[in-house]
């Protein structure tokens, strides 16, 4: 089973592209003082929105723990959640992939990634939204201001939510 991109993901991409500029939109939430605990939570709102997200990160262990912190983040909450590669992906609300590439379109794109997604005006046109979530450490918020430059001069228009005190 192929959890990449289909004939009407790319479709979608290419449409958007076309009409001349980036509509995806990309928010960054600086200061989280749990980057994980709040990704979460995230996920949370997205979802009780109706919303299907896939949460990219490279890094296996970070991905790997948020999949834990999803089962125990609230005792109140269900947010069912499968890796991309899963044979219940394409009925599961919440994807996890190491590789935004296999992942399908979907509303929101949650990403808990230190660097600029691979081919990411690509990946990201295959969203309504992009998130970002930084934490309040120094090299943290030093990496998502790269990253944050790097969309705006590829003609995004990434804006930024200080959540410190609100988690």
């Amino acid at each position: 089973m192929s959890a990449g991109p289909g004939p009407s993901e790319q479709a979608r991409a290419t449409a958007r592209r076309a009409e001349g500029s980036p509509v995806t939109r990309i928010d960054f939430h600086f200061n989280a003082e749990h980057r994980l605990h709040y990704a979460c939570r995230v996920t949370r709102k997205a979802r009780a929105a109706g919303k299907r997200l896939v949460v990219f990160a490279r890094d296996s262990d970070r991905l790997a723990q948020f999949d834990t912190a999803l089962w125990t983040f609230s005792a109140l909450d269900f947010l069912p959640h499968v890796y991309v590669d899963s044979e219940l992906a394409a009925t599961t609300p919440v994807l996890l992939t190491l590789d935004g590439a296999r992942a399908p379109a979907s509303d929101v794109l949650l990403t808990l990634d230190d660097e600029v997604p691979p081919d990411f005006d690509t990946l990201f046109a295959r969203y309504e939204r992009v998130i970002e979530v930084v934490s309040r450490s120094d090299d943290d918020r030093a990496r998502a201001r790269a990253r944050f430059k790097t969309y705006r001069d590829h003609g995004f228009k990434p804006t930024t939510f200080e959540v410190a005190g609100r988690e």
